[in-house]
């Protein structure tokens, strides 16, 4: 295993796992601008290595993230903040072609709460507390939240939870879908990191092509959906790992992919 220090942010590798831990311990992992240059950086980093298959994001036990830096935020105007177009770094997390897992314990809030609804599968402690509270400081979410949360629990709750502020339990978000599991606060990680190295055994071009695929469908209708799905298709059998998979198959073993 290998570990990076940033300022932000710890970084490190298990075999064919890229893991990223947000660090502002003091401010409950609070996302301000350098954590979230940092973040980018090293998810960008692992997407572009070969030898990484799966990436795991997550925090501490007691905060995946707060929320926004609020303090970094309060003096700006609508024109600075324009001006500054912070929300470009998120647009580029959606471009990460690896699959990316939260492990997710105690609050994620907020822009932690986008952060984790940007990842592809969510894993959650017991204590996990996921929320849109914007509202409570006369804001509403402003990186992506009413749109991917509307879109996973539907309009109704998710009307209740950004209008509110209230956070739900993981048990809750479990029930409505958010969440893919929920584990023990002492097993949460343990459990992202097996379900990681199982997607990680898989072809790394299909898992590509699957992702790609299924995000499509927050862009396109269903029957532009379908064709992109059969496009991704086709092309996985021009692939060194279509032929290895379906040999191991018929051959009763299992497979070894590469990539090609």
């Amino acid at each position: 295993m290998m570990t990076l220090t940033n300022q932000n942010i710890l970084v490190e590798t298990d075999d064919q796992i890229g893991i990223v831990k947000l660090n502002r311990p003091k401010v409950l992992n609070a996302l301000n601008h350098e954590l979230m240059d940092e973040l980018v950086t090293a998810l960008e980093a692992f997407d572009r290595n070969d030898s990484i298959r799966v990436i795991i994001l997550t925090g501490s036990e007691r905060a995946f993230a707060a929320g926004a830096d609020i303090k970094e935020m309060s003096d700006e105007t609508t024109v600075s903040i324009m001006l500054k177009d912070r929300f470009a770094t998120w647009d580029r997390i959606r471009n990460i072609k690896k699959p990316i897992i939260a492990a997710v314990s105690g609050f994620a809030l907020g822009g932690g709460c986008e952060l984790v609804m940007n990842c592809d599968i969510i894993v959650a402690s017991e204590t996990a507390q996921f929320g849109q509270p914007e509202i409570n400081i006369g804001v509403i979410p402003g990186a992506g939240g009413t749109q991917r949360l509307t879109r996973v629990i539907g309009k109704h709750k998710a009307m209740e939870l950004i209008l509110t502020g209230r956070p739900i339990t993981a048990a809750e978000a479990h029930a409505l879908g958010l969440v893919n599991k929920v584990a023990p606060v002492e097993l949460y990680f343990d459990a992202a990191k097996e379900l990681a190295r199982e997607i990680a055994k898989k072809s790394p071009i299909a898992v590509r092509l699957a992702k790609e695929a299924v995000l499509k469908t927050f862009d396109t209708s269903i029957s532009e959906g379908l064709q992109f799905e059969r496009k991704n298709f086709y092309m996985l059998f021009a692939s060194e790992d279509q032929k290895e998979g379906m040999r191991a198959f018929l051959e009763k073993r299992p497979a070894s992919f590469t990539g090609r």
